[in-house]
């Protein structure tokens, strides 16, 4: 058991770091701008907030989607122009301790009370979501039926929470969201005249990769990321992490560069407070005070004019909030006498596992719980495992043992898109999974090792080929790793 112990903990342990601790805030003056002219018409605000993922392990994602739905309601935000779309399966989760609550902090109220459910289960897709956007009734598939009804006036503000990867962003059903679809849904409401401005929010791992060298300026979208293309965004409020979750809860309760936005917009006045000076109080909290110690790059995109706008336009004004007199900072005092930063988070990848590891050890010895937690944390390491090693094989076979593995990890320069032929990035991906089984979100952490296939010029037939020969060695060698039968040593 020593042996499964130590490949589980290599997994993770990595990725448990420390992190900046808040032990105060002071507040401080908003420096004069000079406002733009305000439209003939206000126009209206919208929100589309999206969890892309299910199951109880990823309870962050959807604990951060309804926490921004309560931060849009105190702003004023009707229902009737917030779309919601979440999975819904965490708040009445047998394993939840709080049945129909879901909480986002570790003090944290309910969050999940009111949540309008309007795409839910099978209803969270690709589709459902551009149809919102693009106010294509026609082309939704159940659900609600709301959509953004927007004209030219309105605002947009778009968070999207999940796991993700190069180019790619998680959704529970089939297909993936791909960053070209996305940009090219942003183009048409642009060319349709259905809002004056947006502002978009993403959590996810290589986040910065959806808008890199693909958001041109000009289409009055502003964006921020929760990290570069080349990094990992991070969980937090984690099990046997600091500050951790109540005793009885399991898994992570949310994601730092979502918790840093919303509870930043709790304490605000947001018709003074800018979105620029939100991105930099966001920055400075997810990169650990620029220590980046389990911390992450967060990064802008597009018309960055927009950032001197207040708040308000797109997240409402909360009246409570009315006597703040400026941006509130994070004091920087956040380091122990030894200079460690005091909080720990974990990489968005590894939280699964600190799930299920946590479930196993709280579980009581010979309970079917203890037993299913086992399973399921041993299927999480054997996937990695075959996956890991599947791509492995694909790169050696395609481009030699001693090319491979530096061709499917190259990075382009700054500036430059993921790949150039989008249409061979998914060819790519489906010829892998056809014969290997689903990336998951786990793998899709390789995917910039399929854009660097297509553009070494690869074509998909030979993909087909090497992907089986990789797959099916992959899959014989997994056979030789034990799995988990007694349980682990703590």
């Amino acid at each position: 058991m020593g042996r499964v112990l130590g490949v589980v903990l290599l997994f993770f342990l990595g990725s448990v770091g420390v992190v900046s601790g808040w032990d105060g805030r002071i507040v401080m003056p908003t420096e004069e701008r000079v406002k733009e002219p305000e439209p003939a018409e206000e126009g209206q605000r919208w929100a589309v907030l999206v969890a892309g993922s299910a199951g109880y392990g990823n309870y962050r994602h959807q604990a951060d989607v309804c926490h921004a739905y309560q931060v849009l309601k105190k702003g004023g935000m009707k229902d009737e122009n917030i779309v919601v779309f979440m999975y819904d399966d965490i708040a009445h989760n047998h394993i939840n301790p709080r049945q129909g609550v879901i909480i986002n902090h570790p003090d944290g109220a309910d969050v999940y009370n009111g949540v309008p459910k309007d795409y839910t289960g099978k209803n969270v897709t690709v589709n459902n979501l551009f149809a919102v956007l693009l106010g294509d009734k026609e082309a939704l598939k159940g659900g609600s039926g709301k959509v953004v009804n927007s004209g030219p006036n309105d605002h947009i503000f778009v968070y999207y929470s999940d796991h993700g990867g190069p180019g790619v962003l998680g959704m529970p059903t089939t297909p993936n969201l791909y960053a070209d679809d996305l940009i090219s849904t942003f183009k048409k409401m642009h060319e349709a005249k259905r809002y004056k401005e947006m502002v978009i929010y993403i959590e996810a791992c290589e986040s910065g990769s959806i808008f890199e060298g693909l958001l041109p300026e000009g289409l009055n979208i502003y964006a921020t990321t929760a990290a570069n293309a080349v990094e990992s965004s991070w969980g937090t409020y984690c099990p046997g992490m600091f500050p951790a979750p109540p005793e009885e809860f399991d898994t992570c309760l949310g994601d730092l560069y979502s918790v840093a936005w919303m509870e930043d917009a709790e304490i605000e006045n947001l018709k003074k407070e800018t979105v620029r000076d939100q991105y930099l109080i966001v920055k400075s909290r997810t990169s650990n005070h620029n220590t980046y110690k389990t911390g992450s790059h967060v990064m802008e995109f597009g018309d960055l004019k927009i950032n001197t706008e207040e708040l308000d336009w797109y997240l409402g004004f909360d009246p409570a909030n009315e006597n703040v007199t400026g941006p509130i900072i994070p004091r920087e005092n956040f380091a122990n006498s030894l200079g460690d930063p005091k909080e720990r988070h974990v990489n968005q990848r590894d939280a699964d596992l600190i799930h299920y590891w946590h479930r196993y050890h709280k579980s009581k010895e010979g309970s079917t719980a203890k037993a299913e937690a086992g399973l399921d944390l041993t299927r999480a390491v054997s996937h990695r495992m075959h996956i890991d090693n599947s791509v492995e094989l694909v790169g050696k076979l395609l481009f030699g043992v001693d090319a491979g593995p530096t061709i499917l990890a190259a990075v382009r320069p700054r500036g430059l898109p993921l790949v150039d032929d989008w249409s061979c990035l998914k060819r790519m991906v489906r010829a892998f999974e056809s014969s290997c089984g689903e990336l998951t979100q786990y793998g899709m952490k390789h995917m910039r090792a399929f854009a660097n296939i297509c553009n070494a010029g690869v074509d998909s037939s030979k993909m087909g080929t090497v992907t089986a020969e990789a797959c099916a060695l992959s899959a014989f060698g997994s056979q030789t790793w034990k799995p988990l039968t007694t349980g682990f040593s703590a």
